[in-house]
């Protein structure tokens, strides 16, 4: 499968990059499993999805998702820290 992920504010940062393509391997179906494999990159990226990490969203083709949402193969995945207004 073919994703766009895009990274936004403190997540952009973090990671030294705003997008990326990725060619996922066939048992990345939902938005979990793609979690699950950009924290198995280790470093940043294992402290920014664990449980401890702290909370994100996640949006696909710009429609807020949950994480059992099966990905869709070309999709633009977002993945962005919750924003408080005041």
């Amino acid at each position: 499968m073919q994703l766009k992920v895009l990274y936004f504010a403190q997540l952009r940062e973090r990671f030294g990059l705003s997008e990326e393509s990725l060619s996922t391997p066939d048992h990345v179906a939902n938005i979990a499993d793609l979690i699950t494999l950009l924290a198995a990159r280790g470093g940043v990226w294992q402290d920014t999805f664990s449980a401890g990490g702290g909370a994100f969203r996640v949006a696909m083709n710009q429609d807020m998702v949950t994480l059992d949402t099966p990905l869709q193969n070309h999709a633009e995945v977002a993945i962005f820290r919750p924003v408080t207004g005041g």
